[in-house]
């Protein structure tokens, strides 16, 4: 889906006209008709205004072009599972799990990787097995090549 229709989906799922949805989100009833007609595409900060509004992130407003993955655990992230900033804005790079409010439920990459093993492991994905995995599959993330 581009921009467009998906930003011409959102507001017609809330029953909004053109103009309720500009007021919302502090911008011209015109501008929102050049999104819907793919003639323009939200800033930046009406973006992020937008993601608020519908509660979705700014990768599916803008159509999800790429996939996003938890930068902490790995996790396909979805709007349902994104994780949140302190003021309810969506933070794409982690999922609820992981990362809500402001702060990381997993202070070491090995706090981790005890969870995932506690819950994970099987006859089939034995304890020592999976610790090498998630040892060498996490470290690959973003989260943790910072730490």
């Amino acid at each position: 889906m581009e921009p467009k229709d998906v930003i011409l989906s959102l507001r017609s799922k809330r029953g909004l006209s053109q103009e309720e949805l500009a007021q919302a989100v502090y911008v011209t009833r015109q501008a929102v008709s050049r999104w819907e007609t793919g003639e323009t595409i939200p800033n930046t900060d009406t973006l992020k205004a937008l993601s608020r509004f519908f509660e979705v992130s700014i990768n599916t407003l803008l159509g999800s072009p790429r996939q996003l993955f938890c930068q902490c655990c790995g996790m396909p992230l979805e709007d349902e599972n994104i994780s949140r900033e302190i003021d309810g804005t969506m933070n794409e790079e982690y999922c609820k799990w992981c990362y809500t409010d402001g702060a990381f439920a997993y202070p070491t990459i090995d706090s981790l990787i005890d969870y995932l093993v506690e819950h994970f492991a099987s006859e089939q994905f034995p304890p020592e097995q999976a610790r090498v995995y998630y040892r060498e599959h996490l470290g690959a993330l973003n989260h943790w090549k910072q730490g």
